[in-house]
């Protein structure tokens, strides 16, 4: 057995780099051990890429509202899809090169290689030896493809290998409408491929508010055409591959498979640590302080399966790396939940969900954005947001929306959530005109106007006189 180290981060994604942040500002002695390519999932296959994607069919699919504006000759451009898929992965180089440099400097620290646990204390890492007084999994998730679809070899594309491709065919079916697969599928249609989804769930993207998704279905129904409650079977004919759903008969050149995402968590060895996993193979794991159970083993990031965000990873892993340091575990408080989905309309999640509220006890006000004076100037007025309130004090709980700049005003309620804010609190804050945000002012002011009267007013008491600069 080596050196005993004082701590071994397993996986240099994420949630792995940001526990190692924290376990050198406290040690020398630590070990990072990483199985495959380096540089995290959102800067490699995730976030990053697809954004530039989804930035190069937004631009191209802008022509559709030139004539709104007074600008002729849309209709003859044009899209290099080669090129764009070129200055994808060029970005995404960019942004893996950035990563990579958090590794640079460790030296021996640094070991590639596939790491197994041995119990709470020892690994093995290709049949080298390694103990350490506290362990990090950290390990990431793999895209979701059926076994039986393998067969197809790489005419089944996830977004590990999307980004890869030189060019696209001209027709591609999404399997799994979650976030991942609604921004891949809108954003391949607005390119010019010929795109039709699938999804067993009864709703898209994992929106949970009826009124918000029947808004954001029938927008996204202008697009392509998807298949809600539809489970999706493979099978090759002449003419590419046939997939079946009901009566539902298509027939593509390749599939996205787009199911989520599994977590890296079989083969390293956690039945070692002598604690019950649940059906999944997952051990009980403490999102306060992310160790499993009372052991000296920490377990974050997609490696959970608790939220494949980057921003949750990075939390999980400086929870842990705090505590793989500690003398005392420390429980810490999470972020207010926050989801932003890139579509367009964008979809946001905030807070509680609709499907998480007590609505006995809720107040809601909706704003739709058809009449919306901004967004009207822009040609984006569409889509609908609905913010939840406590009807006992008003204050802020959640919202579901799918509408323009939802990024930006979920990252509003956000912080009004996280600062326990009341609708009236929330009012009473300066809103600029003309800006998006008006929208969120327009479903504050409905649920203010169902809380009991001797609440504090905001600035603006008066009946309506129809100007949202105004009311």
């Amino acid at each position: 057995m080596k050196q005993v180290k004082d701590v071994i981060i397993i996986g240099a994604g994420t949630a792995g780099l940001t526990a190692l942040r924290e376990v050198r500002k406290r040690t020398d002695n630590f070990l990072l051990i990483n199985d495959g390519p380096y540089g995290t999932t959102c800067a490699r296959v995730g976030c990053m890429p697809s954004k530039a994607l989804i930035e190069a069919a937004n631009a191209f699919h802008r022509r559709h509202a030139f004539e709104a504006f007074g600008i002729r000759g849309g209709e003859r451009l044009t899209v290099d899809l080669p090129f764009v898929l070129r200055r994808v992965r060029k970005l995404r180089d960019d942004f893996v090169s950035g990563v990579l440099k958090a590794t640079e400097s460790l030296g021996d620290r640094n070991l590639a290689g596939r790491a197994r646990l041995l119990g709470p204390d020892r690994i093995d890492v290709d049949g080298s030896r390694f103990q350490a007084k506290r362990i990090i999994i950290a390990t990431g998730s793999r895209p979701v493809v059926p076994d039986s679809w393998r067969s197809f070899g790489n005419r089944i594309l996830t977004t590990d290998t999307l980004f890869e491709q030189e060019t696209l065919p001209p027709r591609i079916a999404v399997v799994g409408l979650g976030p991942i697969g609604i921004e891949l599928a809108q954003a391949l249609s607005r390119l010019g491929i010929h795109v039709v989804g699938f999804d067993m769930a009864r709703m898209l993207a994992g929106m949970s508010d009826e009124l918000v998704h029947a808004a954001f279905a029938d927008l996204l129904g202008r697009e392509f055409a998807f298949h809600m409650e539809s489970a999706a079977s493979l099978s090759e004919t002449p003419d590419g591959i046939e997939i079946r759903s009901g009566q539902i008969r298509v027939v593509v050149d390749q599939v996205i498979a787009a199911m989520g995402r599994r977590p890296n968590i079989d083969g390293i060895g956690l039945e070692t640590l002598g604690v019950e996993l649940d059906p999944r193979g997952m051990p009980p794991v403490d999102s306060a302080t992310m160790q499993i159970s009372d052991l000296p083993v920490f377990l974050v990031g997609d490696a959970n399966g608790h939220a494949a965000v980057l921003h949750e990873a990075a939390d999980e892993g400086h929870i842990a790396g705090f505590n793989a340091m500690a003398e005392h575990i420390q429980c810490f408080k999470r972020r207010t939940p926050l989801g932003i989905i890139f579509s367009d309309p964008g979809i946001a999640k905030v807070g509680q969900r609709f499907a998480e509220l007590d609505l006995s006890s809720t107040l809601i006000g909706g704003a739709r954005f058809a009449g919306h004076g901004r967004a009207r100037t822009a040609e984006r007025n569409k889509g609908m947001m609905r913010i939840y309130a406590s009807m006992a004090n008003g204050r802020l709980l959640g919202a579901e929306m799918c509408v323009s700049a939802a990024e930006h005003m979920a990252q509003l309620l956000a912080l009004a959530i996280e600062c326990k804010l009341t609708v009236g609190e929330l009012l009473r804050m300066p809103f600029y005109h003309p800006v998006f945000e008006e929208g969120v002012r327009a479903a504050l002011k409905k649920i203010a106007s169902k809380l009991p009267s001797d609440r504090k007013p905001d600035l603006a008491v008066c009946d309506s006189i129809q100007s949202e600069a105004l009311d």
